[in-house]
Formats: C-alpha cells, structure tokens, sequence
C-alpha cells in the first residue's frame, strides 16, 4: 500500500483476493468504483453490486466488511494490525459479467467524502469542516473561490498538514451562504429564521433529525426551493416541504428532474407561489429518517426568476481535414423564460472554426454550431466549453414581487448586460429495445482525424429565403471515399425513430419528405431537401442549421457528417 486495484467481476460465482501486509499497525482504506462505472455502458441490463470483505490471510475469518456506501460501491476502513491479511471482492450475490470492472484505491491515509459547508459564496474565502475517515478532529481548511467562476461545481483538493486530500467537489452560488446554527430547529416552532435570497449550509447530524427554516412572505410571492446533497456526494437523500405558520404541508418534492432528462434523489419547489402574507416554513429531512455526520446539503431560498439550462448532443464531434460536422445545443426553459440564446464556444483545436447559431426564442428550444476543419488541419483533438448568452434582467421588479420592507430598494431592477449558462454536455447510450438516451459526463470532446467514409457535404445553396406557405428545394451532393457504398440520410433533424434530438429548423419550417430524396444508396451521391414554411410560421432570420449525412453505426448510433451551415430565413408576411 497504496496501490490502485482493477479487476473485472466476470462470471457467475468469481470471487477475487488480493493479499497485502501491513508492517506495523495502523489504518487502511479501500474505496471501491464499480457500479458507478459500470452503470454508464450502453445497454447493459444487468448491473453489479459489489462487496469488499478484509479476511485474515492465515485463517480466513472476516475482520471487516462494507457493501453500500456510495451508492451500490463501498468504501472499507478499519484499524488493522501488522501482519498479512487477504482482501476479497465479489458481486454480494454472486453473479457476473464480462464488463463488471472494478477500481480499488487502498492506501493508509485519511480519506475525505464531504465537507460542510458544502457550498461556498463565488468572490469570497469560506472556512470547511473536513469530513470522512482518518481526520484529526476539528479539522478545518479554507477555500478562495474567483468571483468570475463560472462552474457549478469545482473539485478541490484541500491542504491536510503536510499531504493533499482526495478531490471532493464543492458547489458554487452566488447567494450569501449561512451555516444552519447550532441548537434546536426540529419542528416549526423552533424553525431557524432565514430570508429569501439565501443559501442555507446545513446538516442533517442524526437519525429521525429534520430542520426547519422560516422565512417570511407576501401573497403572490414567487419562490424556488433547492436542495442539493448527493449531486455532491452526500449520503442524504433529501425531501423538502412548505408548511404553513400552521405546520401544514402545502407543498413537497423528493426528487427533482435535471434538464428534462433524468432524476436526482436532491429536491426541487419550483416557482412556489405564497398563497397569503405571512410566516413559511421550509422542511428538509431524509426521506428514510436517516441522519450522521456526512449528511450534509445545501438549501438555496430565492425568487424564482426566468432562467435557462443548455444540453449539448452529444459529448464528442469528429470531424476530418476539409469537412464540417454539427453540435447540438439544446435550451430547457423554465420560469417563462422565452428569449432567444446567442450560442458560443471556446477552446477550439487549431484549424478549426465555428459558425455559432442561435435558440431563437419563443417555442424554440434547440440551435446548432457548425465546426469546419481547414483542408490541412492536423490531428488533433481538445475538450471544448459551450455557452449561451443572453441579455435578461437580473432581479425581479418589485411591483411584479414579493416583500415588504425590501420593496423599496428593488424599485429598479438591475439588468445583467449578459447572461452566461454552460452547457452539459451529454453522452448518447443505447437503451433496452434500440431506444437512444443520454448520460451527463463532463466534457465534450472536438477531435480532428484521418479521412473517413465522406469527404464532403455540398449544397446548391447556403441561404434559403422563405415566405410563408412557400417551399424551396436544397439540392445536396456527398463526396464519398473511394470504396464507400453504404447507405446514407439525408437529414435537418437529429433523430432517432420517432423521437426529435434537435430541430434547429425555425418555428413553423419544416422538411417536406414526400419532395425529398434523402436515401441515397449504394454509390448514389446526389438527393435534395425540400424546405417548407407553414402558413402561420412567424418570421425569423438566418437562423443556422445544416444538413447531415449520416451513416449508420449500429440501429441507434450513427456518424453525422455535415454540410457548411445553411442559413434560414422566414420572411415576414404581406400586411
């Protein structure tokens, strides 16, 4: 020790040992990765549930066992002492397959799962209690966030005398944090007071613990409840209430939905709108009346304001010297939010340049970014930050909200010139039945390679004109690879089956299939797509798309490839 262990669960009944010794006595931990690596691979419908079991090497009797802790993996620590000793890891119901791997870290130094508070104010330097295995008591480090951070989250390695922790992330806002204070806030006459616009660090220390925040509030006041705990490593699986001064419920969440693709164990009240002037009460506990030390969140407590999340589709964009290939970004609205999203992106390889669309607002929720590669760019490859941007007002005028005594300086609302999101880039998987889906992974990949099975995506035109009620047909010729004959699509979507994974197209375009050629097979190299407009479309103005080629990978994935961009334009109808 320390060692990294890898090994693959990979048949029914596999058991595997691995034997180490300790010259003198002391702690040792093991912290496992399986599941939460397995779980990311396409397809795979049967899922492992490992074990690790540290057993005497001369006896084989168990001196320490741990099952689930993060999530189904485990993390083992215990006082051993000198002599060999064997350490056992298998699925806990002795099954297996040829993809369960497994990660293993083993060492003898502390090891950090969380720290509280678990969120820090952006600009200011905040003080955290250290929390995990093999920590000297009280232990307190400090940490100094840049106000121009842009990240939720940042993974942070803390100073521990004269070593470094393991990463632990920490969530960034830009709300005042306050510690939940010591003493009792069990119930709602004891609740903790706290005011809208706050992010409330707290704790949930003991079994069957519940704490309760009171805040005061005006009828029609607006509000947004959020708690985060396991996105952040947490082992509170948190569920929130709105009571009334009353204690009764008016409203819960358990578990929230992110970016309308999947489900946290955290919790969300979206736009809760105070029914009367008076007393509230926020409610947070574990949903089983669990409760310890690492049982940490953060509560946020704000107005709810128009805002925006961006996906992109998916996490990687290849593209080969001369051609060009499409990034999908797609906006989640909330709040009312209906302006239109400026599309950008940074960190580009050198050779590269992009064409950046918009989400034009209203109904439209998805827009595109058309990367070109110069005919001698080299290989190469960089991970890439996408962002949207947009001019929207910061804070909510005080005729159209909420509170009393702050009424007054909220007359004028300060207008942020420009808002930036980041978008979360998603990585497609193949699901039961041939159904595609998504997983969040942090980074989107743009890579430049060799020469593939289509050289190019050419257009008759680049700039379609359309009134409403009118079509135009887009002639397209691909250039393919001597050899290539394999069938190819012709699209403006990004589509699997019947499901739209975008549509940069503007609100009432759209592809006129029975005046289309969009198989091409064998060696054909030539189809066209036929744009319409609808009687009623509203107008809109060079919005960016382009049309794709996309050859078929499997019966759910395919490689895209893509035509320089095409701009679409809606013209405004005679009056």
């Amino acid at each position: 020790l320390p060692v990294t262990i890898c090994g693959t669960v990979e048949k029914a009944e596999d058991v595997d040992f691995f034997r180490f010794a300790l010259a003198e006595a002391g702690p040792v931990t093991f912290h496992c990765r399986a599941m939460r690596l397995e779980d990311k691979i396409h397809d795979l419908q049967t899922h492992i549930d490992p074990i690790m079991t540290i057993r005497n090497a001369k006896t084989g009797s168990t001196i320490a066992a741990a099952d689930n802790t993060f999530a189904a993996d485990p993390f083992l620590t215990c006082e051993l002492p000198a002599g060999e000793f064997l350490l056992e890891v298998r699925d806990v119901r002795y099954q297996g397959n040829a993809y369960w791997n497994y990660v293993i870290e083993a060492n003898t130094r502390p090891f950090l799962t969380n720290v509280h508070p678990t969120a820090v104010t952006r600009g200011q330097q905040t003080r955290l209690h250290l929390i995990g295995s093999g920590l000297p008591d009280q232990t307190i480090s400090e940490i100094d966030v840049p106000a121009d951070s842009h990240d939720r989250w940042l993974e942070v390695r803390l100073p521990l005398g004269n070593l470094t922790t393991n990463p632990i992330p920490v969530a960034l806002t830009d709300l005042p944090v306050t510690v939940e204070a010591d003493g009792d806030n069990n119930t709602p006459a004891s609740a903790q007071p706290i005011a809208i616009a706050t992010a409330m660090a707290g704790q949930i220390g003991q079994p069957a613990d519940i704490d309760c925040f009171a805040f005061d509030a005006v009828k029609g006041d607006q509000l947004r409840v959020e708690v985060t705990a396991r996105r952040g490593g947490s082992a509170l699986d948190p569920i929130i209430r709105i009571l009334n001064a009353d204690g009764r419920a008016l409203t819960e969440n358990d578990d929230l939905r992110e970016w309308n693709k999947r489900t946290s164990q955290d919790s969300l009240i979206e736009s809760w709108t105070a029914p009367a002037d008076g007393q509230y009460v926020v409610e947070v506990r574990d949903v089983h009346l669990r409760g310890a030390e690492d049982f940490v969140y953060l509560l946020e407590l704000d107005r709810a304001r128009p805002f925006y999340e961006l996906t992109l589709d998916t996490d990687k964009t290849w593209l080969t010297p001369g051609s060009a290939a499409a990034i999908f970004v797609r906006a989640v609205r909330h709040n009312g939010f209906d302006q239109e999203i400026q599309l950008n992106i940074d960190g580009l390889p050198p050779g590269v340049t992009a064409h950046c669309g918009r989400i034009l607002g209203g109904k439209n929720v998805d827009g595109c970014i058309v990367l070109e590669a110069a005919a001698d760019a080299a290989m190469d490859a960089s991970n890439v930050r996408v962002f949207g941007t947009t001019v929207t007002p910061a804070e909510v005028p005080a005729a159209e909200s909420a509170s009393t005594e702050s009424a007054a300086t909220e007359a004028t609302p300060t207008v942020s010139p420009l808002q930036t999101v980041d978008a979360q880039p998603m990585q497609e998987v193949y699901m039961p039945g041939g159904g595609r889906s998504h997983w969040p992974v942090p980074l989107h990949t743009v890579a430049i390679g060799r020469p593939a099975d289509l050289l190019d995506v050419r257009l008759s035109t680049y700039d379609v004109q359309l009134k409403p009620g009118e079509s135009v047909k887009v002639d397209v010729e691909i250039i393919r690879s001597e050899g290539f004959d394999k069938n190819v699509t012709l699209d403006l979507l990004y589509q699997h089956l019947s499901s739209k994974f975008a549509n940069p197209l503007p609100e009432g375009v759209s592809i006129d299939a029975k005046a289309s050629q969009t198989l091409l097979t064998g060696s054909n190299t030539k189809g066209a797509i036929t744009i319409t407009a609808a009687k009623d479309a509203p107008a809109a103005d060079q919005q960016l798309c382009c049309v794709m080629a996309n050859v078929s990978i499997n019966f759910v994935m395919k490689a895209t490839y893509s035509s320089r961009p095409l701009l679409i334009t809606v013209q405004t109808p005679n009056p």
